[in-house]
């Protein structure tokens, strides 16, 4: 069997990469090899790909076979184009100058799509990212509004709570107040009522005194008689 060109497994479960490597047809996956020639990890986007341009070139024209997968890596990387471009210039197509500017209009486009898809993934992601940013802004803004509200809400209750304590304290401070304005009344009218006697007491005293003076007045009025 012919020489290929196929893949090596390594890495841990669920996070494998893998060799490129030349082997014998009947060796098994993971048996004896021949040379390496690259690797391959399929677990990033774009897949990242190490890979010795000339040895597989070389490989390819001596015959070695590659796998599906290790075919689609050689042609994403220019092994096949290359290889195809040689070939013609043996055929007299045209020139190996012809080739090479050929092959580096190809390796320069291809390079510009490659680019062009590393920067949309990386405009993806950021986007992504101010997405999720976003929306756990505005969770992080609602939670704040219905914290406050519930905060609000437990506060009015405390204050409802409150009110009907105070209140029959204000009751007994207005009865106080006026059982003081009742009693101060009664006083009021009794001082009232104690200033007239007063008055007349003063009226009293002045008829006492001419009472006395008539009496003084008599005794004399006696005693000239008896004389």
């Amino acid at each position: 069997m012919p020489v290929k060109i196929r893949l090596t497994r390594k890495g841990r479960k669920r996070r494998p990469y893998y060799h490129i490597v030349v082997a014998d047809g009947r060796a098994p996956r993971d048996g004896r090899l021949i040379e390496r020639i690259g690797a391959y990890n399929p677990t990033t986007n774009p897949a990242t790909i190490e890979l010795d341009f000339n040895k597989a070139l070389s490989w390819l024209q001596k015959g070695a076979q590659p796998t599906e997968t290790c075919r689609a890596i050689l042609s994403y990387e220019g092994v096949l184009m290359k290889k195809h471009l040689l070939d013609g210039v043996k055929k007299g197509a045209f020139d190996e100058a012809t080739a090479e500017s050929k092959f580096d209009a190809w390796k320069r486009e291809k390079e510009g799509k490659i680019q062009a898809k590393i920067d949309r993934l990386a405009q993806e992601s950021n986007a992504e990212l101010k997405k999720r940013l976003d929306a756990e802004s505005k969770i992080n803004q609602d939670r704040a509004e219905a914290i406050a509200k519930k905060n609000a809400e437990l506060a009015a209750e405390a204050e409802a709570a409150e009110a009907p304590e105070e209140t029959p304290e204000a009751e007994t401070e207005t009865e106080v107040e006026a059982e003081a304005k009742t009693e101060a009344e009664p006083k009021a009218e009794e001082k009232t009522e104690a200033e007239p006697k007063a008055e007349e007491k003063t009226e009293t005293e002045p008829k006492a005194e001419a009472e006395s003076t008539e009496e003084k007045a008599g005794e004399e009025k006696a005693e000239e008689k008896a004389k």
